[in-house]
């Protein structure tokens, strides 16, 4: 399986450096595409339209981004993998990171998000969402920072907590009442 990770990791990577417009954009994407996400929810919050449920989602897209990082915490105690430019499989575009490979919390961050929207409902905002977690999961890989099967574990992390939320965390209780009514 290490075989396969590695050979997808570098078939992924082996772009890197070819093109100066395309590594501008995916150095871009992964810098900035988890705050322009957060900023997309939350930009939402005053959206007009079925009020009480929109910010349900908002709230769950939220807990789910916060719990998906806290099991990746958990998961970095156990888990201690190189990176791939550490390893040899693949060509770093930015700077080095100091913390364990697996799982990504940026693949972990945006499809919970994705995942949190999907599973309220909100179809079109949710593959948007879906859209733009896909480009930050490759571009991950792209810049060399990660395995093709760290951004995997992240995105199930991710998608695990939206779940878990989805669970938990009902529409229209009290709880959810006090704090959609925020603002």
């Amino acid at each position: 399986m290490h075989d396969l990770d590695a050979f997808l990791t570098h078939a992924v990577n082996s772009l890197a450096g070819t093109n100066a417009a395309i590594d501008f954009l995916m150095i871009w994407v992964s810098a900035i595409g988890v705050p322009l996400l957060v900023l997309a929810v939350a930009g939402q919050w005053w959206r007009r339209s079925d009020r009480d449920h929109i910010r349900h989602v908002l709230v769950a897209s939220g807990l789910s981004f916060l719990i998906g990082l806290a099991i990746n915490q958990v998961i970095l105690l156990l888990v201690h993998r190189i990176r791939p430019y550490d390893a040899g499989i693949s060509h770093l575009l930015i700077a080095p990171s100091a913390d364990p490979s697996f799982p990504s919390d940026h693949a972990t961050a945006t499809f919970a998000i994705a995942a949190a929207f999907l599973l309220h409902g909100m179809r079109r905002v949710g593959f948007w969402f879906l859209a733009a977690a896909l480009l930050v999961i490759v571009s991950r890989v792209y810049i060399g920072t990660h395995y093709v099967s760290d951004v995997l574990g992240g995105a199930l992390t991710g998608i695990l907590a939206a779940i878990a939320v989805r669970a938990l965390y009902w529409e229209g209780t009290r709880l959810d009442r006090l704090v959609t009514r925020i603002f």
